[in-house]
Formats: structure tokens, sequence, C-alpha cells
């Protein structure tokens, strides 16, 4: 089977992938070849002998910046026309649902691991590189974060879950939060499964499951909240809305 998603990771640690994506899931579907990944050891793109790929900050400062000669001297290296190029950073965009969608549904990525104080930015005025963010908190690296964003496309890739509506009600496929799950025992430590989950009428199920969405939304994630309900602005509310 021709790999259908590919991944390159530039990154001054390559023994860090495939890492977890070699278990559960993704491990499965890496050796079942929908996907494939390879990681790039940046100082290879170095041009001392020291194999130098950082300098100190133009102006002062603490820390180290990666070089924008030696980062576009990988990225250059490995371009794959159709997949686009990704840097993590934490002054990138935020990742979200929609984007991971867009990214699971193409022929896969490249990925530039930042480290240090981050990338000359004149890198990004050079080249088609994508910023990208997990979260507003700072890693030792960007490995974690492209481990992160890989996961979140691998499986939705085609047969990597099952069930192709598997991810369909998971939370922010909808703009909303997903509704609390339950199972067996029925009873446990005083606490009951709510009736409603019990009682077998579809219609009643996916009521409750969309107000308590809402709800849980609306108390934990405002900001969520907040922009479901402006996309529903301008358009009729479907069945169930609030």
């Amino acid at each position: 089977m021709t790999p259908i998603f590919h991944a390159t990771i530039l990154t001054l640690y390559p023994e860090m992938f495939p890492g977890p994506l070699g278990h559960s899931l993704a491990g499965r579907a890496l050796r079942e070849e929908r996907w494939a990944c390879d990681a790039v050891q940046l100082r290879d793109f170095a041009t001392d002998r020291h194999r130098s790929v950082d300098d100190t900050p133009a102006g002062g400062g603490a820390g180290m910046v990666l070089r924008a000669d030696v980062m576009a001297a990988a990225v250059d290296a490995v371009a794959d026309e159709g997949r686009p190029v990704l840097a993590m950073t934490p002054r990138g965009r935020p990742l979200n649902q929609e984007r991971v969608r867009n990214l699971a549904a193409g022929p896969g990525v490249t990925i530039l691991c930042g480290r240090f104080e981050g990338f000359d930015e004149r890198l990004f005025e050079a080249r088609d590189i994508e910023q990208v963010s997990i979260g507003d908190y700072v890693l030792s690296g960007g490995e974690m974060g492209a481990l992160v964003l890989l996961d979140a496309c691998v499986r939705l890739l085609p047969g990597v879950m099952g069930a192709a509506s598997s991810g369909d009600e998971e939370s922010f496929e909808s703009g909303l939060l997903e509704y609390p799950q339950y199972t067996r025992p029925a009873m446990w430590e005083g606490r009951t499964i709510p009736e409603v989950l019990r009682s077998g009428d579809h219609a009643k199920i996916a009521a409750w499951r969309h107000a308590r969405a809402c709800d849980d939304t609306r108390s934990r994630r405002p900001d969520l909240w907040e922009r479901h309900e402006g996309a529903r602005v301008g358009r009729p509310l479907a069945r169930g809305d609030d």
C-alpha cells in the first residue's frame, strides 16, 4: 500500500519520531502503511564544522535563535509540492480541528520544529511556511507539538478509526465540546447513569446530548461558545438548537 499521508519532520532530535506515534491507532496505521513518517536532522544542513544551527539574537538578549539560512536549506531540501510546510512555534496560529481535517485530507505535511528562542523571522518572509501553535504555553521544542499535530491528523485518515463516523460527534467537530459519556456499571459509588441514556428513546438521547454539549461549552469554554453562537447568526435554527 502506498501511504496516502506522508510526514517529514525537520528536527534536532529525529530519534523522537515516531515515538508515541508508533503505538496504538497511529502505530497500527504506520505499520499498515496508511501513513509514513521520516525525521530529518537539521544539523545536516549546517555549513560549519561545528554543525551550528543557531546564533545569538540580534539586538542582544538571552538564548539563541535558529538561523534562517540553515532552516531554509533544510526546508528546500525536503520540499514536496502539495505538502504544506508548518513551523511549530508558540507565535503561530492556534491549531484547531478544522485545520486538522484540512491537513488530514491532503497528501501530508512537512514540519519544522522550533528550539531555543525561536526562528529568525526572515525565514517566514522568504519561504511559504505556516506558523502553528498547539496552545498558549511554551515547550522545550516543537517536537511535542509536531507529535500532537500528527496524531490529530493520522486518526482521521481513512481506515484508521474503523467506522467512518467515529469522529463526527467528538469535541470541536460541531464547534462544541463533546457531551459527557457513561458506561457500565449503571450504579457506581451511589452515582447512576442519567435515566434518559437508558431510555432507548434516540430522539430524547440526542436532545439531551446536544443540551449538555451546549451547557458544558458555555461554562467551560466561553470562547468556543461565543464563536459557535456567532456562526449561527444568519442561518435558520436547526431542530434541537438552543
